[in-house]
């Protein structure tokens, strides 16, 4: 589900070098750069169930729900991410699956201090601000609810700043290296705030890794690299390694209950699959430019 995104594309890529067999399904056609010859691809939205119930007529062993609308705080976000979540579950809890992965949100835990362990979880939705949040937390009480009752073999990871090559120019790294290359001036915040971010192929790497991991059913993750970056350095560094741009910062007015640091911790994640991210900030940030830099010289 969701399987056309920038995550979903990403994962697909490395099931295909795996020879699994990959169906993708999301509501569009994927773009040019993410179209996969040897994927399947089927088309439904899955807040509707009975259409989707339709399309899902064939068994299948893992299921990774990477679906959901970008938008944080529209009506739609709450039926995409919470109601299409809730319908996929229902669909696969008499199927034979192997394993369902929900991609959960650091913004599952609220204003809760950094860095957030898994242990410390919110359970109250009313202490969160956006519906996306709120949608993203029923989605993870309601699948440790199943595996508690049912043994559904659902797993989350809650996925914090991920970035890398192929990403949507509305993030705020490649939105910062386009404008760079294309030395514009550019809106940004002051930015003061520190995120944790993480790259995509680390991402790629640990649901990889869980997909045959039974213990791990009906528990939570983080995917993180548990560093909290500071964003106006990575800006910093973006226009300096390209050598253009021109950033306004403080352009953009931040939320007046915007977090300033946000990170989590990678202790759960690192002990159980003996997994660490192996991607560091800088030598991803030059990987991520380095494919914007081809991705306008061919379009040129």
């Amino acid at each position: 589900m969701g399987g056309t995104g920038f995550l979903g594309y990403s994962f697909a890529k490395k099931c295909i070098k795996k020879k699994l067999l990959v169906t993708s399904l999301s509501r569009k056609k994927p773009s040019k750069k993410r179209y996969l010859k040897n994927v399947k691809y089927i088309y439904a939205d899955i807040k509707h169930k009975n259409k989707l119930n339709l399309k899902l007529k064939k068994n299948y062993e893992y299921v990774i729900n990477f679906g959901g609308d970008v938008n944080h705080h529209s009506n739609s976000t709450y039926k995409s991410h919470y109601i299409g979540c809730k319908n996929l579950t229902t669909i696969f809890q008499n199927r034979k699956i192997e394993k369902f992965i929900q991609i959960g949100s650091s913004v599952e835990y609220g204003k809760l201090k950094s860095p957030h362990y898994e242990k410390n979880s919110i359970t109250n939705l009313n202490r969160l601000n956006s519906i996306y949040a709120k949608s993203k937390l029923k989605s993870s009480i309601d699948i440790l609810n199943l595996f508690n009752k049912k043994k559904f073999p659902g797993t989350v990871f809650r996925i914090y700043l991920a970035y890398g090559p192929g990403q949507d120019f509305n993030r705020v790294i490649p939105y910062t290296i386009i404008n760079c290359l294309k030395n514009r001036s550019f809106k940004c915040s002051d930015g003061n705030q520190f995120r944790d971010f993480v790259y995509i192929d680390d991402v790629v790497e640990i649901l990889f890794k869980s997909l045959k991991n039974k213990k791990s059913n009906g528990q939570v993750f983080n995917i993180c690299s548990g560093r909290p970056s500071n964003i106006k350095k990575i800006i910093n560094y973006i226009q300096k390694k390209i050598n253009g741009g021109h950033p306004n910062f403080g352009s953009i007015k931040l939320r007046k209950d915007e977090i300033r640091t946000y990170y989590g911790s990678t202790r759960k994640t690192k002990n159980f699959f003996k997994w660490s991210p192996k991607i560091n900030l800088k030598i991803g940030l030059n990987k991520t430019i380095k494919y914007y830099e081809n991705y306008i010289k061919e379009r040129n």
